[in-house]
This record gives C-alpha cells, sequence and structure tokens, in this order.
C-alpha cells in the first residue's frame, strides 16, 4: 500500500516515513506543494499525510488540487496549525483527519490503521486477499480489519503482521528462511536486516502469541529463519 508524505521538515518528514515503513506501507516524500502534486500525479498513492504549511503552494491549495482530481482518496492533514478553525477548514475541504503537531507515534499509527482499513475496504488490496478471513492456531484473522481474533480478545496489527502471517498460513509447517520473509513481506528496496526482521517478528510474538516467552504459533528454526507449526 503506497502513502504519499508532503511536509517541509525534514526531521518530522524522516520520523513519519520510519513509523510508515516499520508498518509495512510503500512511502513517497514530497517537501512542497509543487512536489507533492507532481508524485500525486506520478505514483497515484492508496493515500496522503498532508502537511499545511509548506512553502510555495501550501497544504489547503494542494487538497483542493488534489480532490479536483480524485474525491475519494483519503487525505490526513497532519500540522501545527492547532485552531479549531483549522480543523474545521481542513475537513471542509475532504480531508478525512487531522492530526495536530506534536504528535505522538501511537496517535499516528492508530489514525493511520484506521485510514488503512477504510482504502482495504474500499478496493481490493495488492497486499493481500481482504475479504479471506484466515486461521492462525487458535486465531482468527481478520485482514480487512488490520485484527486478529481469539475468543473475544481482539488485537490489533500492523499492515506488515497481516502480510508476515499470510505468508506464514499460506506455509504451514514449512521452515521460511529469513530471505523468503524479507522477499515477501518487504519491497526491494527496503530490505531488513536479520536483527530488523527479528524485532518484527519477537514484536508479532508480543501481539498474537499466549506466553511471548514461549511461542508456539511461530517457531524459530535456529540457521534458517521461521516455522508456524498449525
Amino acid at each position: 500500500m503506497k502513502v504519499l508524505i508532503a511536509e517541509d521538515d525534514p526531521i518530522t518528514r524522516n520520523g513519519l516515513i520510519e513509523i510508515l515503513q516499520s508498518e509495512g506501507y510503500e512511502v513517497m516524500a514530497a517537501a512542497n506543494g509543487e512536489e507533492t502534486i507532481e508524485l500525486f500525479s506520478r505514483v497515484q498513492p492508496d493515500f496522503i499525510c498532508l502537511d499545511i504549511m509548506m512553502p510555495g503552494k501550501d497544504g489547503y491549495s494542494v487538497c483542493r488540487q488534489i480532490r479536483s482530481m480524485n474525491s475519494q482518496i483519503p487525505i490526513v492533514f497532519i500540522s501545527a496549525k492547532s485552531e479549531e478553525i483549522d480543523k474545521v477548514v481542513g475537513l471542509e475541504l475532504g480531508a478525512d483527519d487531522f492530526i495536530v503537531k506534536p504528535f505522538g507515534v501511537r496517535e499516528v499509527i492508530a489514525r493511520i490503521r484506521a485510514i488503512t482499513r477504510r482504502c482495504i475496504n474500499s478496493k481490493k488490496s495488492a497486499d493481500f486477499d481482504s475479504e479471506s478471513v484466515f486461521d492462525f492456531g487458535d486465531l482468527k484473522i481478520y485482514p480487512n480489519e488490520l485484527r486478529a481474533k481469539r475468543n473475544t480478545v481482539t488485537i490489533d496489527l500492523s499492515l506488515r503482521e497481516i502480510r508476515l502471517l499470510a505468508l506464514f498460513a499460506k506455509n504451514p509447517r514449512k521452515a521460511l528462511t529469513r530471505q523468503q520473509i524479507s522477499e515477501a513481506c518487504w519491497d526491494a528496496e527496503h530490505f531488513p536486516t536479520s536483527r530488523t526482521l527479528d524485532q518484527h517478528i519477537s514484536q508479532l510474538r508480543k501481539h498474537i502469541e499466549v506466553d511471548p516467552h514461549d511461542p508456539r504459533l511461530i517457531q524459530t528454526v535456529h540457521g534458517v529463519g521461521y516455522r508456524h507449526d498449525s
């Protein structure tokens, strides 16, 4: 799933890129309004994170122009402009959400996941069959919700974690190498190191295992990679 970030501040821009790439998105970034319009026309992202105060064409103007070309694409304003009127103007222009700087990582992730659910439900995702609920041990995985359920307990998951679970579910009892996992769940430009992959698996285990210190759903195959014992 492709996300376009429009943000002139490099620290904020790089922080958003890191957050979204870690979640499993393909990220493009622009530093001003004109570049945002050019990237939007060229790459056709699934949704946009848009700053308001940018040099040249501001975020409001960019939003108007994008809305004239595409009335459906989700747009999230991320801005230091925090007055109620700023939010009202943004939403009246057709934005789907408004995040105020400074923001917390958890807030951004929660709001982006909400946008992603709407994207998945509005069209077939290239990442997985969004209509296909599947079993993973004692869990039910709901890709279109970015969630898993164990009995009455609901577990929120990232796009990357859904992709990992789908890969393991399609290859039960098969030891998958780190290379195979990386090729299936990361894009070629952002292959993870072994340490990064292990960290993602560790985080996923914290979410889905009854006892993350004694994992049963995703087993480590020493010297190779990981295996799902269904």
